[in-house]
């Protein structure tokens, strides 16, 4: 890694990934890694400084992850979140117990004038809290920085050391002033010139891809969303027509999204791509018959993927590559080190053991979302392409409840169709993260004219988010709700009723399953 870089020890905290996606806002290169594999990653990497996340155990119990002390003594940097704070603090030889009063949400922090990682904060500052213990006495060399009428050590720091700790999350949007934070750090502590870019990502992507390739041949998995897409755009500028690019039609997309990811990408497209459209919609469905647990269903859509890849390329002849449009959150969220599987992704963890390629190729591996939209228009992809709605993909399966059925699908692509006609009519389109119908395994009784029917519960989500790992309900107008509902329960067979989930993430997940 050429880049200045930030590395976050995961210690199994729900925000890892989000503390990342915060130091790259700032145009500093970051990782996240376990803490089991922290000291390795330092030393290949040889970050400017480290972050310890937070995470849900109690530092003083023998059983808790704990990294190895070190990591303090290496003359890097270190800054320490909740968990990470009292970490830190334990490892120094100060004192971490169970607080008297626990602290969550919003909470309003007194800050010291003279604090170098709280520079430029308020003297009062709303922070996120979230812990049950606390730091009751920090360790020799430290000075308390911030707290709250409750939280004795709501921020600390050994200047000389180069040693930081926040108890608080700095990284979440509810923390008024916390990017502030994390650029005083890699900044103002790290030393940080802010070297991440995305015009240097592609040009040395193009790079690397090119000597990686060399005169062998590629297989694109082209789902035609926003990932697979800059991906398959990525691929060809580096190696041209040594790449095809195979679109599999697993009949669990949006309606009427076959056609139209063939009409960008095939031959009539504005793109000089080798385009393979796979018709195995039947397949799929045979597969997930009877399969109602959420991460068997990505497990099979995911391997099912892989056998038709293989098939596709013996068709095509010798193939060294599979090339996937894999993101940083879907690799975390399938699990990092000892934390906790969010969802297995089909392209991360949702793959068989056996892949019949010599190597696979994530180009985007470490990106997030918004990065990946602007290396698309990097790469001159057009802006309505870029910017088009995220679609999951395992597809309908894992916005189906339960078993999927043609039935279901139809259901689901029909009344999806409809919102987000809708929501386009009403302008929101552009202003929301995400946006989907999604099918509820509730049947309830309902009246349509003067007969009784017992039919299914149609779900409706939209979301605000800027980096996808948090995100609030979006509050929809109740007119265009109300619209959107009188349009399904009337248009689409087999619903009689409507819902809008108001579930933030977390505790939710954007998707349903």
């Amino acid at each position: 890694m050429k880049h200045q870089s930030i590395l976050v020890i995961d210690f199994g905290g729900q925000y890892n990934q989000l503390i990342a996606r915060r130091v790259r806002e700032c145009n500093v290169y970051a990782e996240v890694v376990s803490y089991t594999d922290g000291m390795k990653r330092i030393k290949e990497l040889n970050p400017a400084g480290i972050i310890f996340t937070g995470g849900p155990n109690s530092v003083y119990d023998p059983e808790s992850p704990h990294c190895e002390k070190e990591m303090l003594e290496l003359g890097i940097p270190v800054l320490g979140i909740c968990y990470g704070a009292q970490m830190m603090a334990h490892l120094l030889g100060g004192v971490v117990e169970t607080a008297p009063v626990s602290e969550y949400g919003s909470t309003v922090v007194s800050v010291a004038s003279d604090a170098v990682l709280l520079k430029d904060i308020s003297a009062e500052t709303v922070c996120w809290m979230s812990h049950t213990d606390y730091i009751s006495s920090v360790p020799e060399g430290f000075k308390i920085t911030a707290l709250t009428p409750v939280c004795p050590v709501a921020a600390m720091e050994n200047t000389e050391k180069k040693f930081y700790a926040v108890q608080f999350h700095p990284e979440v949007m509810h923390t008024e002033e916390g990017i502030k934070v994390i650029r005083n750090f890699v900044y103002n502590v790290c030393g940080c010139t802010g070297d991440w870019k995305m015009d240097s990502f592609v040009e040395t992507s193009i790079r690397e891809i090119r000597e990686k390739v060399g005169s062998g041949k590629a297989l694109c998995a082209l789902s035609g969303g926003v990932d697979s897409s800059v991906a398959a755009v990525l691929m060809s500028k580096a190696i041209g027509k040594q790449l095809t690019c195979v679109f599999v039609d697993h009949g669990l997309l949006r309606k009427n999204e076959g056609d139209e990811v063939e009409a960008v990408f095939g031959s009539d497209g504005p793109y000089d791509l080798n385009f393979v459209r796979v018709n195995a919609q039947q397949r799929f469905y045979d597969k997930l018959a009877g399969v109602t647990e959420p991460e068997q269903k990505r497990k099979i859509i995911g391997e099912e993927f892989i056998r038709v890849f293989e098939e596709e390329a013996k068709k095509i002849g010798a193939v060294d590559f599979l090339v996937q449009g894999t993101i940083y959150p879907d690799v975390i969220e399938s699990g990092l080190g000892k934390s906790a599987v969010i969802k297995s992704h089909h392209n991360v963890g949702g793959l068989p053991d056996h892949v019949d390629f010599k190597e696979i190729i994530e180009p985007l591996r470490m990106l997030f979302k918004d990065e990946v939209r602007k290396a698309g228009l990097e790469l001159g992809i057009p802006e309505n392409l870029v910017y088009r709605q995220p679609f999951p993909g395992p597809g309908l399966g894992i916005r189906i409840i339960g078993e999927v059925t043609e039935e279901k699908i139809r259901i689901v692509q029909d009344a999806d169709y409809i919102y987000r006609e809708e929501i386009a009519k009403a302008g929101l389109d552009r202003g929301l993260g995400q946006y989907f119908a999604a099918l509820t395994n509730m049947r309830s009784v309902g009246v349509m004219g003067d007969f009784r029917t017992y039919d299914y519960a149609v779900a409706l989500r939209a979301v605000n988010t800027s980096d996808f790992m948090t995100a609030d309900a979006a509050q929809i107008p109740w007119e265009v709700l109300g619209k959107v509902t009188n349009r399904i329960v009337n248009e689409v067979k087999g619903v009689n009723r409507v819902l809008y989930d108001c579930t933030s993430k977390p505790p939710g997940t954007i998707e349903f399953e």
